[in-house]
């Protein structure tokens, strides 16, 4: 019998850590990489960072909208879809709007002070409701975009995520079974390849949600592949069965996509027609089945080495959250007086990367994990709230069972 994972599989959470970890590597970095433009910069930049965060920024958010998609899944087990519409609700929205309010603004006005601002920072803020959106406006919420989508999507997708857990969907659960056969489980990439490599060059990326066209759809590539793999637990273990081929396909398409940024032979730089020109659309392609390749590297070699259970665990994976709302503001707080050193760009980042990361879990472990307001706030359980546990587990687990064909 194929069942369905009624129990939170550790590798899983040991890859959202790793990756909220990841960004904050990348955003670490963003002050020093050549070329880029970021709310604070260094004076002195490096191509080092730059491939740094080039590299970084073609899986970092794909995985974590990835494991998104697994997160839905375990918390719909236990819950009616107006049940987890209520619980995304209280655990994205309101952070969202703690960030828009307080987090994100002291970031918005260093940025403004580089630029020239010369009030303080209540002066800045009293007038940053009457400005507009960024990046014309001041109000913004910066990084915490993700959050927001992530909202949208849990909202959008219920009725699709409550169908396929339902016994309902038990013919297309067990449908599945053939994507897990051979390498066939890569066919889940096509659609936000495809969409991707057709779309990117008339709708960049601005993560503002209205003017995202092409990324507000690519991202939910992600998110309902990761809930469709965590459904059938055939997916994942073909994932981890293919790893090597993953992780081939993500080492050559790496390659070829820098060959391409090495030698300055993008299509924008030597063709006079590029935005009609096939060749752009397969290069784009090509950055999205990168992305993709990684993904899905991650998330075989995790199933295979990082499915153990370790006492830091539970702690790691109730900070991952708040660590996120809290880190992009630190480092840019720290990179507005740490560019104006003389120190090299190495120290400089080495310090904003250490730092970064004690101050934001020093918050969270002292201001916001013992007290309940501050755990609503950044859309925690509170203390002490013991796991859900479903009333008819028994028989939900019965009905999720599927027979190997």
């Amino acid at each position: 019998m194929q069942t369905s994972p009624s129990s939170r599989q550790t590798y899983l959470d040991w890859l959202r850590i790793l990756a909220i970890f990841g960004v904050l590597v990348f955003h670490s970095a963003m002050p020093f990489g050549a070329e880029l433009d970021w709310h604070i910069r260094n004076k002195d930049t490096s191509n080092i960072f730059l491939e740094l965060v080039s590299f970084m920024h073609l899986f970092r958010m794909p995985l974590l909208f990835f494991i998104s998609g697994t997160v839905s899944y375990y918390m719909l087990l236990n819950r009616s879809g107006g049940s987890f519409i209520g619980l995304r609700v209280r655990r994205l929205l309101t952070p969202l709007i703690l960030a828009i309010l307080i987090i994100v603004p002291p970031q918005v006005y260093l940025e403004r002070v580089n630029q020239g601002f010369t009030g303080n920072f209540w002066q800045f803020y009293s007038g940053m409701f009457s400005t507009g959106p960024y990046p014309q406006g001041n109000l913004s919420w910066h990084h915490l975009w993700f959050v927001a989508y992530l909202l949208i999507y849990d909202i959008l997708c219920a009725p699709l995520f409550v169908w396929i857990i339902s016994p309902k969907a038990a013919s297309f659960r067990n449908s599945l079974l053939w994507l897990a056969q051979g390498k066939r489980v890569f066919l889940l990439t096509l659609p936000g390849i495809l969409l991707y490599g057709a779309l990117a060059v008339h709708f960049p990326e601005t993560n503002d949600l209205i003017h995202d066209g092409c990324c507000f759809f690519y991202w939910l590539c992600f998110l309902i592949p990761g809930f469709v793999c965590i459904a059938q637990p055939a997916l994942m273990d073909s994932l981890e069965r293919n790893r090597r081929f993953a992780f081939l396909i993500a080492f050559l398409s790496i390659l070829s996509v820098n060959y391409v940024r090495w030698n300055d032979i993008h299509p924008w730089d030597v063709l006079a027609n590029w935005q009609s020109d096939p060749r752009t659309y397969g290069f784009i392609a090509l950055k999205a089945l990168c992305g993709w390749a990684w993904v899905l590297t991650a998330i075989g070699y995790g199933k295979k080495y990082l499915n153990k259970p370790h006492a830091s665990l539970h702690y790691l994976n109730q900070a991952v959250y708040p660590f996120y709302i809290l880190h992009q503001t630190v480092i840019v707080i720290l990179a507005f007086y740490v560019v104006k050193t003389t120190d090299t760009i190495a120290t400089k980042y080495v310090f904003i990367l250490m730092t970064a990361f004690v101050v934001s879990m020093s918050i969270y472990h002292l201001l916001i994990r013992p007290y309940n307001v501050c755990r609503f706030l950044f859309g925690m359980k509170s203390a002490g709230t013991p796991p859900a546990k479903s009333k008819q587990s028994v028989i939900r687990q019965e009905q999720m069972s599927l027979p190997v064909s």
